[in-house]
């Protein structure tokens, strides 16, 4: 058992949620960044700016891709690449991963992006244990982490991917059932899983969070970043404010570790603006699952918005883009989490449960 245990340290395997629960989950929201958003957010431009390079096909397979296009089509090895090299995996178990992940994708369906995300792991670890352990590394690794990854993929995958689609689908069904308490609860649950050192990004492409659930999902996310962007501005000025509002209100945690009461604020926003968002607004992410999860990082979250309204617009479910979308849009994402996160916490500052270093950031 000793030698067993050594052998896995010696290989870097360890069996942890930092590992599997933070560093992986959170590479695979960087790689469906790479891949899937940033392929959206060129198709988008591309049409809207008649940019032709971007709107012009630039490969046939099957069908015609353009650029974007092919960079959402990337979007399973984009993941199980990411993965890989959170996990340290060897050069030739990271390569080996490409074909794994365009697999796992393929036979996840709707729900690929969590199957990469399992088999990616499973296919990384055993990659990782057979590793320059023969004379014949070339061969013998990128065969096992291939054979290991495909063949995995065809068991759990399919079920896999069915299972986070349900998922999805039910969340999005009560939201639409209950859209007042629904909103309350994707929007302080995501919001509050984005300021956690885990990927709301990831989550949300998981279970395919898109429809009214995907915009109390945008409201929670946002009510964070712009939340604790303002109400640290006095400790932090106008870095810690781009680094939080359009960066990650992650940089909080250790802040959040130490008092936990300057969480209050951020997250009685997002129980606001969330209802807010499905009852009175109708804010709908019908882009890209994965920008549900992203809030105001980059205005990623607004990019998908605005995207499914084109989108819509042109399938004919949507008339037009509406004055009322955008104000909407405005004050869920931007006004309305900057004003009610300052009001509470100047409230809790009152109190003594917020001090003055709380929020402090070592930027």
């Amino acid at each position: 058992m000793k030698t067993w245990r050594d052998f896995l340290r010696k290989k870097d395997v360890a069996c942890t949620f930092q590992r599997y629960g933070i560093d992986a989950l959170g590479a695979m929201a960087q790689g469906l960044f790479c891949t899937l958003l940033v392929g959206t957010i060129l198709n988008t431009i591309g049409q809207q700016f008649h940019i032709g390079f971007l709107t012009q096909p630039v490969v046939t397979l099957g069908q015609a891709y353009t650029i974007g296009g092919l960079a959402s089509l990337m979007v399973g090895p984009g993941i199980a690449v990411a993965i890989g090299s959170a996990l340290h995996c060897p050069s030739l178990v990271l390569f080996s991963l490409i074909p794994v992940g365009f697999a796992a994708n393929a036979m996840g369906g709707s729900g690929g992006p969590l199957a990469v995300y399992v088999v990616a792991i499973v296919a990384c670890e055993l990659g990782k244990l057979v590793s320059k352990e023969t004379r014949i590394d070339i061969l013998v690794t990128p065969i096992v982490t291939i054979l290991a990854g495909i063949g995995v993929s065809a068991l759990v995958a399919a079920p896999i991917g069915t299972a986070a689609n349900a998922v999805g689908e039910a969340i999005m069904w009560a939201t639409e059932l209950q859209p007042f308490f629904m909103g309350i609860l994707v929007s302080v649950l995501i919001g509050m899983a984005l300021t956690l050192p885990i990927s709301s990004a990831a989550i949300c492409a998981s279970f395919g969070l898109v429809g009214l659930a995907g915009g109390a999902a945008v409201a929670g996310c946002c009510a964070q970043m712009v939340g604790f962007a303002v109400m640290s501005f006095r400790e932090n000025g106008w870095g810690g404010l781009v680094a939080q509002g359009v960066g990650t209100s992650m940089l909080q945690m250790p802040n959040i570790v130490k008092n936990p009461r300057i969480w209050i604020p951020p997250t009685l926003a997002s129980a606001i603006t969330g209802p807010l968002a499905t009852c009175l607004f109708r804010l709908q992410m019908n882009g890209s699952a994965v920008s549900s999860g992203m809030g105001t990082c980059g205005f990623v979250g607004q990019i998908g918005v605005y995207t499914g309204w084109v989108n819509d617009v042109a399938a004919g479910t949507k008339a037009a883009i509406t004055a009322m979308d955008w104000i909407g849009l405005v004050l869920i994402c931007f006004v309305l989490p900057a004003v009610l996160s300052w009001a509470f916490a100047r409230v809790l500052r009152a109190w003594g449960w917020i001090g003055e270093d709380d929020l402090k950031l070592d930027l």
